[in-house]
């Protein structure tokens, strides 16, 4: 049965104009706010980096924008939808989180062999135990909403295949929208919430060495959003998440210097591990590995 929805076309395209606005409501009132909590947090003594502040600041800005637009967005209906069964979704969430640690461990083992560096079974073990807490906050917000609210509400208007593929560019551009360059604000500068989005935007147009790990990102964008569809639910692509996370995390305590690992390894950019044709070639193969198990119960 198709997934499109019915109806004129005016009526399937308001979940995109809705929810483009409510990004770039979000990106204004961050530029707006965030130069008056960085002058807020100097004035009491706090160092810290502008760029972070605006991220923090347009992630806290989106939430409170989509809840105001809740109702003609269908948030709620969409959300419930994404992370309904919890109890009985379990299962998903552990053979997400499994499948993912075991593409872990045989990259950081390519990596250990190729450098000849101890895999360091139990320093890896601590990294990530350490960093589970954020990996699976990051895993749970960013499924909720890439994978429950953008690719379903986008899959109601244009399909599947559309929204599978437009959600997964947006998701691996939205890794690559950050300030390049870190720096700190010393009084109240009213226009550097704009600069900074200026900045952040002007790194799509001009990517120089991020174009591998944006399209490793388009990828792993694939997988978590089929593994979504397949399922469901997000407790699957939270699992393998949070495992890519993790491995992310881990991935300095074996690969050593930048330029210690050959390219197909590792490549350029503050992800390297996704940046590089091995793990392109792991995210295709569990993709297809999942197309495998679940396409005859996809829901």
């Amino acid at each position: 049965m198709s997934t499109r929805a019915r109806g004129p076309v005016a009526g399937r395209i308001g979940f995109t104009l809705l929810f483009a606005g409510a990004v770039v409501l979000s990106a204004v009132t961050a530029a707006l706010v965030a130069p008056l909590i960085a002058y807020a947090l100097a004035v009491a003594g706090a160092h810290v980096v502008f760029p972070r502040i605006f991220d923090r600041v347009v992630m806290v800005t989106a939430v409170a924008v989509l809840m105001l637009g809740a109702g003609p967005l269908g948030l709620r209906e969409l959300l419930r939808g994404g992370f309904r069964d919890l109890r009985a979704s379990l299962p998903l969430f552990l053979a997400g989180l499994g499948a993912a640690v075991a593409i872990i461990i045989v990259l950081l083992t390519l990596a250990a062999w190729t450098t000849e560096r101890p895999l360091m079974a139990g320093f890896l073990a601590i990294r990530a135990l350490r960093n589970l807490a954020a990996a699976l906050l990051i895993g749970v917000f960013e499924e909720a909403f890439f994978r429950a609210v953008l690719l379903a509400g986008l899959r109601r208007e244009f399909g599947v295949r559309v929204a599978l593929i437009v959600s997964s560019t947006i998701y691996a551009l939205a890794h690559l929208v950050r300030a390049p360059q870190h720096y700190y604000l010393t009084g109240f500068h009213p226009a550097a919430g704009f600069d900074n989005l200026a900045a952040s935007l002007s790194r799509m147009a001009h990517p120089d060495g991020l174009i591998p790990m944006v399209f490793g990102l388009f990828l792993l964008g694939l997988v978590l959003g089929e593994a979504f569809i397949l399922t469901g639910r997000v407790y699957l692509s939270i699992g393998l998440h949070v495992g890519f996370i993790l491995g992310a995390k881990c991935w300095s305590l074996v690969a050593g210097p930048p330029h210690a690992i050959p390219g197909w390894l590792a490549g350029a950019g503050p992800v390297p591990l996704i940046a590089a044709p091995a793990a392109w070639i792991a995210s295709l193969i569990l993709l297809l590995s999942m197309r495998a198990w679940f396409g005859g119960k996809a829901q």
